[in-house]
């Protein structure tokens, strides 16, 4: 007696729609979609879920904690500094917009900050002697962002899910449009090397010149099979093959790392052997998107009465400027 197959896992298949949304049309062209995707798409949906799952937080941000949490004070040059982020954040400003916002007293987000360093000289003990002209490494946070608000903070990870899942469609697609500029590369190609062969053709009529020509043909024959192989490439089916292979291995477009750092209240990194008693530890996690850019990522919890001052001082300040 045959059964019928179990029904598919209402997440996967939400997944699963919203991809096909996502996807290159030339995918949606290639038959029996479901059951070459379901799969893959379970997989990676489940990564991306483990990935939002790992994001530490969420951890308060305000002028308290800048004083006490030495990751909050690393993330921001001054305490002014968290206030102006919210006031500029679209995110929050059409976050507390709707009336989703008056629900909780507090909401959450996803904060994302690009790390980076950079090398000073400053003052520092060797030995025994106070030197002032000792270069120094300096741990900074840039280019703030605040991700997806709510006042739930369930909402939060799962929109951030789909976020993930829909980072890793727009990588698969820049692979197929790649495959497109490569294919129009390669006919424009094939047409000069026509363009020189064809007048040797005519010319070795008259007179015998085997080598240029051979040289030309077997380059052209190179061409001809190297897009005869991309526009393989390029067909529904094998499309869908290759969106399947990329859902089973998501950690090539999309990976988190933890990373740690020991440094002072200037941002200053030491050693751990080196740290003493004003040097603090952190650590977070660091995102690493399509365009191998990395991140500090980590859930954050805010006040909305903190966010909605901040916001309204930030449009003060726009109308200032436009009145001067």
């Amino acid at each position: 007696m045959f059964r019928s197959p179990a029904p598919p896992d209402p997440a996967v298949q939400a997944a699963l729609e919203r991809i096909l949304q996502w996807v290159d049309p030339m995918v949606r062209a290639a038959p029996r979609l479901e059951k070459h995707l379901t799969d893959a798409v379970a997989h990676a949906l489940a990564y991306c879920q483990n990935v939002v799952g790992q994001l530490p937080g969420p951890l308060a941000i305000n002028r308290q904690s800048f004083s006490l949490d030495p990751l909050i004070h690393a993330l921001f040059a001054t305490p002014t500094d968290i206030g102006e982020m919210l006031g500029r954040s679209e995110a929050v400003r059409d976050f507390l917009g709707r009336s989703e916002s008056w629900a909780e007293n507090e909401f959450y987000a996803l904060l994302a900050a690009r790390r980076r360093q950079k090398t000073q000289f400053g003052m520092a003990q060797q030995g025994e002697v106070i030197r002032n002209d000792v270069p120094q490494k300096v741990l900074y946070f840039s280019d703030h962002i605040l991700i997806e608000p709510h006042c739930d903070l369930q909402v939060t990870r799962e929109r951030l899910c789909w976020q993930a899942l829909e980072s890793l469609m727009r990588t698969f697609n820049n692979h197929v449009e790649q495959l497109r500029q490569d294919r129009e590369t390669l006919r424009a190609d094939i047409s000069v090397e026509n363009a020189i062969l064809h007048p040797w053709q005519e010319h070795s009529k008259l007179h015998y010149h085997p080598a240029p020509e051979d040289q030309y043909a077997r380059h052209l024959g190179q061409l001809d099979q190297s897009l005869r192989e991309n526009g393989a490439l390029l067909t529904p089916e094998n499309l869908v093959a290759q969106l399947a292979d990329f859902l089973r291995q998501p950690e090539s477009a999309l990976n988190t790392s933890q990373m740690k750092f020991y440094i002072d209240r200037l941002g200053v990194i030491h050693e751990p052997d080196q740290a003493g008693s004003d040097v603090q530890e952190i650590s977070f996690a660091e995102f690493v998107s399509r365009d191998r850019r990395q991140h500090l990522t980590t859930l954050v919890r805010i006040s909305r009465e903190e966010a909605r001052q901040a916001v309204e001082m930030e449009q003060s300040r726009r109308a200032r400027r436009i009145l001067i």
